[in-house]
């Protein structure tokens, strides 16, 4: 209820008026929601969701706290530490950078799309002195660094002139958003260790954890930087550090100014499931619960979570390949699992056609981004999705490029013909073995 002003006989009075906020205005069906996160939410973790309020510094919550901190390491592949923050990614980005750096100092950054320019940003903001590493040229009004992966030589060519070791860190994106691209991580950390330079490597795996394979301890990064909202399918409002041994040592001496995202404190509490502030506690519940879902030994774990991925993208690719138009990845060595970027012909607004798949199939796709904006569109093929879904997602997508004047066709039958004859196997639980007689 919404109390209103209003002038009356030359008096101010008020009169109630009472709004309703519809976001669920779907009139039927489920609307499909294909952005690359946020991902659908799946029921299951909305039920944990409306459990009560507990006291966050009671038992109860103790235990809940110290499951969850173990959960996410296992996601992480880590024995390490990991960091929970009330926040979005954008938050644990700040996050990493503040608790292992020193103002002035000089940090390497790969930009491979948006979110890595994004995350620049942020850097010199902070009083970071940035060297930006991109591949050059473009093709089409598209720059080729947006639609291939980190460069290793590149990357080499930098830190071969580091003598003296100024570079503390070099930060790459995993899994980049924008434009559908899983940069190799290993490589950057194999040239650190072959050119003996012991700048920290810190990594944004924000849409990339859950859905792609991802070993914070074995391929040695020092800082992982995620959230809640793609892989995991949860909402917005958590996201994570990983931490390394030696990112841990370095910030005990780091002075760029931090209190909040201080790792000492929260490592300290962490120890016993608490927070040196109050947590987000519903999304820790839902937290719990996507864990016990990714995890479950009984649908194949982590590793039949990435095979889905690989096989919801590549039925996804068979539909654009048979419309015929370009995968903003060039690279098939570096396709993404988690989504697909569809260029479409410079003649044609791609946000224009997103409209119409959106008003007439209630289909939402993820639009072009920064230097993207206008040339392509993103189907999102991750967390709590199926075939059905996927097929229904590109029947609206091949009916929209038709209604947008796109002569495509076979895209639909093209995803159909693959998933029907590459079924994922699903893993049978063992039956409990039998009790002993009485």
């Amino acid at each position: 209820m919404i109390a209103l002003p209003r002038v009356c006989n030359n008096y101010l009075s008020f009169k109630t008026i009472t709004f309703m906020l519809n976001l669920d205005f779907h009139p039927s069906g489920r609307h499909f929601l294909q952005i690359p996160g946020p991902s659908p939410v799946p029921e299951r973790i909305l039920r944990a969701m409306s459990l009560p309020t507990i006291d966050h510094r009671g038992p109860e919550f103790g235990r809940l706290g110290l499951k969850v901190l173990k959960d996410i390491q296992q996601i992480f592949q880590t024995t390490q530490p990991v960091m929970i923050y009330p926040a979005s990614g954008t938050g644990a980005w700040e996050a990493a950078l503040v608790n292992v750096l020193s103002p002035g100092d000089e940090v390497l950054m790969y930009e491979t799309g948006h979110f890595a320019a994004l995350w620049h940003k942020m850097a010199t903001r902070l009083g970071i002195k940035t060297q930006v590493i991109t591949m050059g040229g473009e093709s089409d009004g598209i720059p080729n660094a947006w639609r291939h992966g980190v460069q290793i030589d590149l990357i080499a060519e930098q830190l071969k002139k580091d003598s003296s070791h100024s570079v503390k860190a070099v930060c790459v994106v995993h899994n980049e958003t924008s434009t559908g691209v899983t940069s190799n991580v290993q490589a950057v950390r194999a040239l650190l260790d072959e050119l003996k330079h012991p700048a920290l490597l810190m990594v944004d795996t924000i849409s990339g954890l859950a859905c792609a394979p991802y070993k914070h301890d074995e391929w040695g990064i020092d800082v992982s930087i995620s959230g809640s909202q793609k892989g995991l399918m949860l909402p917005p409002g958590i996201s994570f550090n990983a931490l390394s041994q030696k990112a841990i040592n370095v910030s005990k001496n780091a002075k760029l100014p931090k209190s909040f995202w201080a790792w000492d404190e929260i490592i300290e509490l962490n120890k016993t499931g608490y927070w040196p502030y109050t947590p987000n506690t519903h999304l820790l519940y839902a937290l719990s619960e996507a864990c016990d879902m990714i995890l479950d030994p009984h649908h194949g774990g982590l590793e039949a979570v990435f095979a889905r991925h690989k096989r919801f993208a590549a039925g996804v690719r068979a539909a654009v390949n048979a419309w015929g138009l370009p995968i903003q990845c060039a690279d098939e060595n570096v396709y993404s699992p988690v989504l697909t970027g569809v260029i479409l012909p410079s003649s044609v607004d791609a946000d224009a056609v997103r409209k119409v798949i959106y008003e007439r199939f209630d289909c939402s796709l993820g639009t072009g981004l920064g230097k993207l904006k206008g040339r392509m569109f993103r189907i999102g093929h991750l967390g709590d999705t199926n075939d059905l879904t996927l097929m229904g997602t590109l029947a609206g997508c091949e009916m929209g490029l038709k209604l947008a004047g796109i002569k495509v066709q076979g895209g639909v039958q093209a995803a159909m013909d693959f998933f029907s004859s590459n079924p994922v196997p699903i893993p049978i639980p063992k039956p409990n073995p039998k009790p002993n007689p009485i």
